[in-house]
């Protein structure tokens, strides 16, 4: 028997239950995982409340790393003892899983289980959309909303590593400082500023070329109008709610704006996107440029309070589980 986290019912963070359930033999072409760290994200809570709908009862969680210890038939990329970690494989909450092997990839000895486990679904996030949805070039301004978020502070030092000037929103002086010492060059506070003119007034009236935007509803606006002509508003999330219909009419008044609604799950869909993915992460966390602060850790059984805090934007950067 192994412990997990399942919702039985979509609801608050009260529905999320401890449950000890039998876990098999891996299958072919699956291992099975000892996990040792958890990563918490956003798209959790989307599911558990039912935003992201899900067949119950459903164990939650996307992301962990962990150490084969079994192999099923046909698995030749891994064996018993290799350390590995993946991303967007429902399931996650528990102390062991088996998980498809050619979903997995290596994690090397200069990095540990923790930052592993916190940087595989926010960091493979910030390179498709750094590197691919939008390819951010030396000089170019662009706009990163929840600048001091988990997602939010690996763009800002990803960012700089491409030679971008990075403005970023963020909720509180606090978290004006964190953004900042973490390569952001430009904060503006959303609870007090107006966002689009402080972006115009940064930029000289141009505008940005590219808005990231994981709030939704209560930034929708200021990100259309912070755009410069052909500018594209990347929305990779809604933690303040759905964005409403809107009128297509605003990309064209805005100057052929480009609006994208892109997810990880079709950036990482192939094996060989994965491990380019995976490969590029690795490389900038190891070579120092990009630093994954793991700020806040909870035991498992302490899943509630940590999914409660991660709503009332108690925490910052990257929030890790504990089997």
């Amino acid at each position: 028997m192994v412990q997990v986290v399942r919702i039985h019912e979509t609801g608050g963070p009260e529905v999320l239950s401890l449950d000890d359930i039998k876990l098999g033999s891996p299958g072919p072409g699956e291992i099975r995982l000892a996990q040792s760290a958890i990563g918490l994200n956003f798209i959790d809570t989307y599911q558990r409340s039912g935003l992201y709908p899900l067949d119950l009862p459903a164990i939650l969680g996307m992301e962990a790393v962990g150490v084969v210890e079994a192999v099923g038939d046909g698995v030749e990329s891994v064996k018993e003892g290799d350390r590995v970690a993946y991303p967007m494989q429902p399931g996650a909450y528990a102390v062991a899983r088996n998980v498809p092997a050619d979903r997995v990839v290596a994690v090397p000895a200069t990095v540990d289980d923790r930052t592993a486990a916190a940087m595989m679904l926010k960091g493979m996030t910030v390179e498709y959309l750094l590197e691919r949805c939008f390819t951010v070039r030396k000089g170019q301004t662009i706009l990163f909303h929840a600048a001091a978020g988990g997602v939010g502070l690996i763009a800002c030092q990803w960012a700089k590593a491409l030679g971008a000037t990075v403005i970023g929103t963020v909720s509180t002086d606090a978290k004006a400082e964190l953004a900042k010492a973490h390569g952001c060059d430009h904060t503006i506070l959303s609870t007090s500023e107006n966002i689009a003119e402080r972006v115009k007034e940064i930029t000289g009236g141009r505008g940005v070329p590219v808005v990231y935007d994981s709030i939704g509803k209560d930034t929708f606006d200021a990100s259309i109008a912070s755009l410069a002509p052909r500018g594209m508003f990347v929305s990779f999330g809604q933690s303040s709610g759905m964005v409403a219909s809107f009128n297509p009419g605003l990309l064209a008044q805005g100057g052929s704006l480009y609006y994208t609604r892109p997810s990880l799950a079709n950036y990482i869909a192939t094996r060989g996107d994965l491990e380019m993915s995976g490969r590029r992460l690795m490389e900038m966390v190891g070579s120092g440029k990009v630093k994954i602060n793991v700020n806040q850790t909870y035991p498992l059984s302490d899943i509630v309070q940590a999914h409660r805090d991660l709503e009332a934007r108690k925490t910052t950067g990257s929030t890790v589980l504990l089997p």
